[in-house]
């Protein structure tokens, strides 16, 4: 008896954006099979990987990154050379030092670095906050206005400041609204609905359903964007359509392997090797699971994942 191979192709399909604007503008989500499952059916938008800088500059950076911005004296050079690292598709802006309990920089201040940013670079931008939920609640709204016309991704809305920030990037401004939950199906559910409710468009919308480092609760990311995927194509869930978005390089470069010294540590070999092997990792299993762009650090790491996604499309 012959062997028929049965399709994995859905009815249902991911729900297709544009970020950014002109030639440099990307498209992701439109899939209707699993993640690179293109023997199912072709999968036209191949995920994007954006590079993460934030308003510290190179001041908290590892020494392994620091020598590829050589030269940069500023946030906003450090923009334009990261926007020419190869793999490059967008440029995220992580307004880190907005921390209350941190640095806590002036929303003025952060706001007027964005703004030079923008001007500066031309490739799609996604804006990310401090962490903070009431200080991001001011800060990304601003940060909508402040980039306008430019229709980046205002990252990232939450259950407790939802209604500032989709009101302002996703109603006043028309940016893209990142919906960010906490490694739950249906807290990411949830929140779809509170801002198509308040009036975002579902199709203006992204998800972060939560990221961690690999090796650290893990498995609760992928399970989650398993389960999202599932619902969003083989039950044809509408609420769950919206692609995905992981900021990796916040996680994965915060972790001991990727940080500890080669002197604190001289078992665990060279430091940078290491950072780089955590960030891939974790990168390439968030893409296996669902997730339609990832956000890293290392240029090294950068172009490895491009490789990979352009090897598997």
């Amino acid at each position: 008896m012959p062997f028929n191979a049965k399709s994995g192709k859905f009815s249902a399909s991911i729900n297709t954006v544009e970020i950014g604007c002109g030639d440099k503008k990307i498209t992701i989500g439109g899939e209707n099979v699993l993640p690179f499952y293109t023997f199912d059916a072709p999968v036209e938008n191949a995920p994007k990987v954006g590079v993460e800088i934030t308003d510290f500059g190179l001041e908290n950076e590892p020494e392994c990154i620091k020598k590829y911005y050589e030269g940069c004296e500023t946030v906003v050079d450090m923009a334009k050379k990261a926007a020419s690292f190869e793999g490059v598709d967008f440029l995220s802006f992580r307004m880190e030092g907005g921390d209350p309990n941190g640095a806590n920089k002036s929303t003025d201040e952060l706001i007027a670095m964005l703004k030079e940013i923008a001007a500066a670079v031309d490739i799609p931008l996604v804006v990310c906050g401090c962490k903070h939920v009431e200080k991001d609640a001011e800060l990304l709204a601003k940060a909508a206005e402040a980039v306008e016309g430019k229709n980046a991704v205002i990252l990232a809305a939450r259950e407790e400041n939802y209604k500032n920030v989709g009101a302002a990037a996703g109603l006043a401004y028309k940016q893209l609204v990142g919906a960010e939950s906490s490694v739950d199906i249906n807290l990411a559910k949830q929140l779809n609905v509170l801002l198509t409710q308040l009036g975002v468009d579902g199709k203006s919308i992204l998800m972060n359903v939560g990221s961690a480092s690999a090796g650290y609760g893990f498995e609760y990311v992928v399970s989650t964007m398993d389960r999202v995927k599932a619902a969003a194509l083989s039950q044809g869930d509408t609420t769950l359509q919206m692609p995905i978005i992981t900021p990796v390089a916040s996680e994965t470069w915060g972790v001991k392997e990727a940080v500890a010294s080669e002197a604190d540590m001289p078992e665990w070999g060279n430091q940078e090797e290491r950072g780089i092997d955590m960030e891939v990792e974790t990168a390439a299993a968030v893409l296996a699971a669902g997730s339609n762009a990832v956000i890293l650090k290392h240029p090294e790491s950068i172009k490895t994942i491009s490789k990979m996604i352009k090897e598997l499309m």
